[in-house]
């Protein structure tokens, strides 16, 4: 019989090194200017109200003895609660004091790669980087991908892969987690858009798991970023201000 608590593939010391091998911003651009009208004012990978952080119990042992600034996540309604109750047993919701206190160094792995995910194909393969369909209606990075830069996706595959190899089980995570996107767009009946290794849009046929080279067309942007006049009107619906044009990392 398995133990009821494993040891953890992943010791607190582990994330030293995954931390420095993933410090890349996603694009030259602060998309969560970008975003922010559309939820209260908050970049929306920036506040428990949008999206909760999973993190690993040795992530946040890790982060504990770097600063003060990350705290136990405290479910607020039935999803949350649902979010929390389905981890697995080394891994836990945590939340931030805010984006006006971040600490950029003492990010956590998902904030680090929001809005994307390893893909996988049926083959077991990681090919590139997918994105978190569920955010594409607030997430304007998500309508943008051909500003990510090289040098992210770079380090996003590398710390994935530094991951898989010393837990199987999160391998496995992302198998089932690139399976359910196939589903979920085959009912769609739309394709998926990746970034491969090389940074060049690619595109999954979802039913039959295929890959092919992609274009910007063939991923259309999504609403309310697909258009400026739209973007404008929900920013101003959400009680929003538009940002200016050209914002770049600080």
């Amino acid at each position: 019989m398995a133990p009821k608590n494993p040891k953890p593939a992943l010791e607190p010391a582990d994330f030293a090194a995954l931390y420095e091998g993933f410090d890349a911003p996603v694009s030259r651009y602060d998309c969560g200017r970008k975003c922010a009208p559309l939820n209260n004012g908050t970049a929306l990978c920036c506040s428990a109200d949008n999206a909760v952080v999973v993190a690993y119990k040795a992530e946040f042992e890790f982060l504990k003895g770097r600063t003060d600034i990350w705290s136990k996540f405290k479910p607020y309604d039935y999803p949350t609660r649902q979010i929390v109750e389905e981890l697995t047993h080394d891994c836990m919701a945590i939340e931030c004091k805010g984006v006006a206190f971040c600490e950029r160094n003492n990010r956590t792995l998902t904030c680090r790669g929001f809005p994307f995910y390893p893909y996988l194909t049926r083959q077991k393969e990681l090919v590139g980087i997918g994105t978190y369909w569920m955010f594409e209606d607030r997430c304007w990075m998500i309508s943008n991908l051909e500003i990510v830069e090289r040098t992210f996706i770079d380090q996003f595959l590398a710390t994935y892969e530094a991951i898989f190899a010393k837990d199987p089980s999160e391998f496995q995570t992302y198998v089932e987690f690139s399976a359910s996107a196939r589903r979920v767009f085959s009912r769609w009946k739309r394709e998926i858009p990746l970034l491969g290794r090389d940074g060049k849009l690619m595109i999954v046929e979802p039913s039959t798991g295929a890959i092919r080279p992609g274009k910007l067309k063939d991923f259309p942007k999504m609403a309310p970023f697909n258009s400026e006049r739209a973007y404008k009107a929900a920013c101003k619906e959400a009680g929003g201000e538009v940002p200016p044009e050209g914002l770049r990392v600080p």
